[in-house]
């Protein structure tokens, strides 16, 4: 099939992606920004006004994904817009209905690999060099996290504008993307073991006295396993935000046990 849109349309979408989530709310989420990066689209693709003015409504219904994923929903639909603009007898019904089909799985994957690993991958190795006062934490942290994103949303374009949901399928019914999103819970899981260890700073020097001998308790702690105790005071903290406490409540809470533990010489 002849194509109609060129690079240049795709990299004007490829720019208005970046504001997805400028009109965001809670009646249709992100449809406003995915309506705006389709504009250049539609103006190609339906010079007469009533043409465009019924696919803009087909884009502002109710729409919300993974930014970071969002370009291959991007790029399916604007081949689904172009077969529609060449065919009389295409059902438009079906470019919403994919798109819904595809916002959800492709938000958890998104999900899973940026929130849950690249940002906390980022910020640990941003935050161990930021308290040293080393400016490179920040500039890593922007990089590890935006350079993923950009070649996502720029490559992820042209793949979903060049095979369409074929690609997705394939990548589904292999199990690719199912194994690439439990690998991603597992090293954001191996991630968050690590700032345990090197970030949560928790420590006792209270000295037990046993007749003339006297013993560090946390010698007795680092003999059962080291970082024992940063380990055991995030595990209450993740248990009381279970439970529905407010975070400023264990803040307070943190503050305060700090304090007491201090004036009684157990801090």
């Amino acid at each position: 099939m002849e194509r109609k849109i060129e690079k240049k349309e795709l990299r004007s979408v490829f720019w208005r992606s970046l504001a997805l989530q400028g009109c965001f709310n809670y009646e249709r989420m992100q449809a406003i920004g995915f309506a705006y990066a389709m504009v250049p689209i539609l103006r190609k693709l339906y010079p007469e006004t009533k043409d465009m003015s019924e696919a803009l409504k087909r884009h502002v219904g109710f729409f919300n994904t993974s930014p970071q994923f969002v370009s291959f929903i991007y790029g399916t639909t604007i081949a689904l817009e172009e077969q529609n603009a060449k065919s009389e007898n295409f059902d438009t019904g079906s470019i919403n209905a994919i798109k819904a089909a595809l916002m959800g799985p492709l938000a958890g994957i998104g999900d899973s690999f940026f929130w849950g690993t690249f940002r906390i991958i980022g910020a640990g190795i941003g935050a161990s060099l930021a308290v040293q006062g080393n400016l490179l934490g920040a500039i890593l942290f922007i990089l590890i996290y935006n350079v993923p994103h950009y070649l996502l949303r720029y490559h992820g374009l042209h793949i979903g504008y060049n095979q369409g949901v074929n690609f997705l399928q394939n990548a589904f019914a292999s199990g690719a993307i199912e194994k690439l999103t439990q690998a991603a819970k597992l090293m954001g899981a191996v991630v968050v073991g690590a700032l345990i260890a090197s970030l949560v700073r928790f420590s006792t020097p209270f000295v037990l006295n046993v007749g003339e001998t006297s013993i560090e308790l946390q010698s007795i702690f680092d003999g059962i396993m080291p970082k024992i105790l940063p380990l055991g005071l995030t595990f209450a903290i993740y248990y009381f935000i279970k439970k529905g406490t407010k975070t400023t409540t264990v803040m307070l809470g943190l503050i305060v046990f700090a304090i007491l533990g201090v004036f009684l010489g157990l801090l």
